[in-house]
């Protein structure tokens, strides 16, 4: 990958319980899906070559179990794994902050995050892609070239790859 050119890969958790009529929504956890989701996930990734520079999550348990799942898949260490909790159900533009603060030599970065507003933040990344509705531990992948981070709104990007775990391979 050149100096230039970076990679984001969008990521929503994985299915969450509903078992526990009186847990918070922030401290739903993985279902027994979710929990094998979000491994497979990551082995996909890894087998197509993905392997991040930073990974960041929101603070929720279902997120956080989703990320340390994907990364120990991946063979990403869970102990680098940047909490965010601003990330917990945010809008599009708190995902473009959480990009303007990334240090401009980290080149490929994972988020880890909630509907609706990843789905809505993936598809205002180009007029070439749209989905409906991002599944449980969908990865939406984008490559662009910019020098800065700061400069991620105005970069042309290409969304390159769409997984779910229901997608057939």
């Amino acid at each position: 990958m050149s100096e230039d050119s970076k990679e984001l890969y969008l990521i929503r958790h994985a299915k969450s319980s509903w078992n526990d009529p009186y847990e918070t929504d922030f401290d739903r956890p993985l279902n027994s899906r979710g929990e094998g989701d979000a491994p497979e996930m990551g082995r996909r990734l890894k087998s197509l070559g993905v392997k991040p520079d930073l990974v960041i999550s929101s603070t929720a348990k279902r997120a956080k179990q989703t990320a340390k799942k994907i990364c120990k898949s991946i063979g990403y260490d869970v102990d680098a794994i940047k909490w965010v909790e601003k990330l917990y159900h945010c809008g599009p533009v708190v995902f473009e902050e959480v990009l303007y603060e990334l240090d401009d030599n980290i080149s490929s970065v994972f988020i880890v995050a909630h509907n609706p507003g990843i789905t809505m933040f993936a598809n205002s990344l180009t007029h070439n892609f749209f989905t409906e509705n991002m599944p449980t531990c969908a990865v939406v992948g984008a490559r662009f070239s910019l020098k800065q981070w700061t400069d991620f709104s105005i970069a042309e990007k290409q969304v390159h790859l769409y997984e779910y775990p229901k997608k057939s391979l």
